[in-house]
């Protein structure tokens, strides 16, 4: 019988040491910027009830036309693997009665997400979103805060040349004359759109500003703009939001074809790229805007809301290439232990344990047996020390600590070896 040679599934990947470091490096810049800005964590079920993302992300949508991951179970309800997680905070908002809270009810999150969509540079078919959200309020001051987060967060993680891009879609009041002017402007231009652009043009021409495909974009170049139409509350929304820019200081470009590809946006949307060939090739690392109706929408009341999210991995990605860093590191450690014989192993497996409880980094290869391939691996580790116990030592209670880079050792009685380390390292 063949021997199978299983893979990770398409689009999916193994997250190494490094990454995690990583990981664990921007989950505890965000919890810094988070307890600062008063948000609270929050974390929502991985699978959710399908409808809430087909009525709040939007039926078409390419995420729920083409990208969930959705099961029937046996008890008949449809549920989807989450592929974003802002449908799911306003589920519980609404669920766990947060609108009787103090407004902004302000929550954050980190989780994975999954999306059935082509791989490529950045993208994964399970990733990791880390998310801001401020429920309860519609001034404009909470768009420039969302957007301030974001920025000072990957400025905190090392990039320098961000790019933010903003725009205004206009909201229910206004909406419907753009939508008018795209719609004409585009079955003109209908021969020269991609095929998929052709069936939202009939669904949502709004969608085809979303397009990443060269065709589409030179139609879209000379299309109508939504800022043109706008009602006055979402042009003066808009004008307050670029003034608080400006004075944060944080450097803008206005995107009049920036509409996202989420259906329950309104007003506001931006989204920052690392302005270099590498930034560019993985997309935005962090998006979102404005959706004042979605909490009206999967049934609670009339509520502002705003807010963002970030592709963890993306931006790890582009650590890792900026610093040329290496998936898995050389090992180290401070000291290796080395045993010879039997007795050796116990007085050895005791030591370690009181080596750990002393947060000393500590190497061993308790399992073999030869001396010289125990030195060998103390080297490859680039211990400082190594602590040796053969029979003799074993039977005195004595351990040889023995200096690695000058060779020098000396017999130190086992009960007194944590208090000799410790004024070396």
């Amino acid at each position: 019988m063949a021997k199978n040679n299983y893979q990770t599934p398409t689009g999916m990947h193994d997250l190494f040491q490094k990454d995690l470091e990583q990981f664990a490096k921007i989950e505890q810049l965000a919890k810094k910027i988070a307890d600062f800005y008063g948000f609270e964590k929050i974390e929502t079920p991985i699978l959710e009830f399908s409808e809430i993302f087909e009525k709040g992300t939007g039926l078409s949508t390419d995420i729920v036309e083409k990208e969930m991951y959705s099961l029937k179970t046996k008890g008949g309800d449809f549920l989807t693997l989450r592929p974003e997680i802002t449908p799911g905070i306003v589920r519980s908002y609404n669920q766990g009665g947060m609108q009787n809270l103090p407004k902004p009810v302000r929550l954050w999150y980190l989780g994975p997400c999954f999306r059935h969509e082509r791989p490529q540079a950045g993208r994964y078919r399970q990733f990791n979103q880390l998310g801001f959200e401020s429920l309860g309020v519609g001034h404009s001051i909470i768009d420039a805060i969302t957007i301030q987060i974001f920025y000072s967060l990957l400025k905190s993680l090392g990039f320098k040349k961000l790019a933010v891009e903003v725009n205004c879609i206009g909201d229910s009041q206004c909406r419907g004359a753009f939508r008018k002017a795209l719609t004409n402007y585009l079955r003109a231009k209908s021969s020269s759109l991609c095929a998929d652009c052709r069936v939202r043009l009939k669904k949502n021409p709004l969608r085809v500003l979303d397009c990443k495909e060269e065709k589409c974009f030179m139609v879209k170049k000379n299309a109508p703009q939504c800022l043109d139409y706008l009602c006055k509350d979402c042009s003066n929304h808009f004008k307050g939001l670029l003034e608080f820019l400006e004075e944060l200081e944080i450097p803008y470009t206005i995107n009049p074809y920036l509409v996202r590809g989420l259906d329950y946006y309104t007003k506001t949307v931006f989204e920052i790229i690392e302005d270099t060939e590498e930034g560019k090739a993985q997309g935005s690392l962090a998006g979102g805007g404005r959706y004042d109706g979605l909490v009206k929408l999967l049934g609670g009341k009339d509520t502002p809301a705003c807010g963002g999210a970030m592709g963890v991995e993306r931006v790890v990605n582009l650590i890792k290439a900026r610093t040329k860093s290496q998936v898995i590191d050389e090992p180290s450690c401070d000291v290796y232990l080395i045993q010879v014989g039997e007795l050796a192993k116990k007085k050895a497996l005791k030591l370690f344990e009181q080596l750990r409880q002393a947060n000393i980094k500590t190497g061993e290869g308790l399992h073999k047996d030869s001396l010289s391939a125990q030195l060998g691996s103390a080297d490859k580790m680039k211990a400082k020390f190594s602590l040796i116990i053969g029979q003799k030592e074993a039977l005195d209670n004595q351990v040889i600590v023995k200096e690695m880079k000058t060779g020098r050792q000396k017999n130190v009685d086992i009960d007194k070896v944590i208090k000799e380390l410790k004024g070396k390292i």
